[in-house]
């Protein structure tokens, strides 16, 4: 929570040096990895056991578990009412592994002590008071990605709860996305559809930063995928209005890849080297790279799969990996929007784009000439927190301004074009998915190891 205090700290402090009187704020909104899972004790108000972060791989096992108890071990078993296949990625199975491994977690839900949460719920209840009456709650962008939440009848669905043996007294009350309960709250990838105003039904983004994940608004019915996607809640705009929902993809590893090649490789010394380095090269001389690090998210959820780097020749240099490893990040949404696109039967002809990716202006041409359409990137990359402004902004009772697309301002942005032929691009899509084949069936369950006197997990 220190990190929250000194970010509301350095605003107030920045707002004095423009001359500009705090009391003038009017609401603070909050945004947050959405799966990223804790539990805490409500009594003395400290977490009983690390967060547990969206793509950690502990819990392999405990997915396997739940998936073999499942008819016919089908790991969809689930998502005809969360829209969520059973994964490592989200918060119940998380949850499951707490209770499961930590005696602090067991003995604070047998004395009623214990308060689950995603991260929006913690802070929170940490910043309306805590241990004193704090407010216990989270929205229905962060609660569908718990895995516990029917996106139907937009609750904790008692029948889910039960196949995870997940109490209930210990979720958060769920609210809308934009409405006065202390802070105004919404999951991240949702804060940047909302702050890149994808409101009309169709409109999809893409944001960058560790991992990859594009959102697509279905409007006010959810999609069901047939082609790897989540179905998921995007926003819900006031507690009278109706929920919006999107389908989609997620990708683990984005940003990562390039950290990865900082700090593990030693390829580049920082990560903004890698745009130059890649466009030294200018291709990857058929080396292809899949940074399957957590195994493998949408379309395929595959936990199994591992990185591989092939086609590597004598040739090979780290100016070729770098420009692999941006060409990776492009491959993997080419991935999502293909099976995007066979779900809604409306092909994208523009992708709206964000995060800290996309002041890579390589990465950003690469991805237009392997989508085959126009990126398109603002001139402020961070849309994920003016999202989160904006739905705060727009809460009843607040009425800073309207979220109605008519009265939103133009933003001003830099389009991307093709500049190869989709012959080309096309190619070097199958060569990647081949190479993705070879990265699939590396690893099952992860055996516990003792490093240094801390639990880990072996690799085979």
């Amino acid at each position: 929570m220190q990190s929250v205090y000194e970010c509301i700290e350095r605003t107030c402090e920045k707002l004095c040096q423009l001359n500009i009187d705090i009391s003038n704020i009017k609401a603070l909104g909050v945004t947050n990895q959405r799966e990223t899972t804790l539990v805490w004790d409500k009594e003395t108000g400290e977490p009983l056991y690390n967060a547990i972060v969206w793509l950690d791989l502990r819990t392999q096992s405990t997915v396997e578990r739940l998936i073999n108890k499942a008819p016919g071990q089908n790991k969809n078993h689930l998502k005809h009412k969360t829209g969520l296949p059973i994964s490592t990625y989200f918060s119940a199975v998380k949850l499951r592994w707490l209770l499961d491994n930590v005696d602090e977690v067991q003995q604070a839900v047998l004395s009623k002590r214990a308060m689950f949460g995603t991260v929006d719920s913690w802070i929170i209840w940490c910043l309306t008071g805590g241990r004193n009456n704090g407010v216990h709650c989270t929205d229905v962008s962060n609660a569908s990605r718990t895995m516990l939440f029917n996106i139907h009848t937009m609750d904790w669905d008692p029948e889910i709860c039960r196949y995870f043996d997940v109490p209930m007294e210990i979720l958060p009350k769920v609210r809308s996305s934009s409405e006065i309960y202390g802070w105004m709250c919404l999951g991240d990838q949702s804060a940047a559809l909302v702050g890149q105003m994808c409101f009309t039904e169709g409109q999809a983004k893409n944001t960058y930063g560790t991992g990859c994940f594009l959102l697509r608004n279905t409007g006010t019915k959810p999609v069901m995928s047939d082609h790897g996607l989540l179905t998921t809640v995007a926003y819900r705009l006031g507690k009278d209005e109706p929920a919006c929902y999107a389908l989609e993809g997620s990708v683990a590893i984005a940003g990562a890849v390039v950290q990865w090649l900082k700090d593990n490789m030693g390829i580049v010394q920082s990560a903004s080297e890698i745009e130059k380095l890649a466009a030294a090269a200018g291709t990857s001389y058929g080396c292809y790279f899949v940074p399957a690090f957590s195994g493998l998210y949408a379309p395929y959820w595959e936990p199994s799969a591992r990185g591989i780097i092939c086609g590597l020749t004598q040739f090979t240099n780290r100016s070729h990996l770098a420009f692999a490893a941006l060409e990776a990040v492009c491959f993997q949404t080419r991935e999502i929007l293909d099976a995007m696109n066979q779900d809604s039967g409306v092909p994208l002809m523009k992708l709206q784009v964000d995060g800290g990716m996309t002041a890579n202006r390589l990465l950003m041409q690469l991805q237009a000439d392997i989508l085959c359409i126009p990126v398109v990137c603002p001139t402020m990359s961070e849309t994920t927190a003016l999202g989160a402004a904006m739905a705060a902004g727009a809460a009843k009772g607040v009425d800073v301004w309207c979220l109605s697309p008519g009265n939103l301002p133009l933003v001003t942005s830099e389009k991307y074009e093709p500049q190869i032929n989709p012959e080309e691009s096309e190619f070097r899509f199958a060569r990647w998915k081949k190479a993705v084949q070879k990265a699939m069936n590396w690893e099952m369950t992860e055996p516990y190891c003792i490093s240094n006197g801390m639990r880990c997990f072996a690799s085979c």
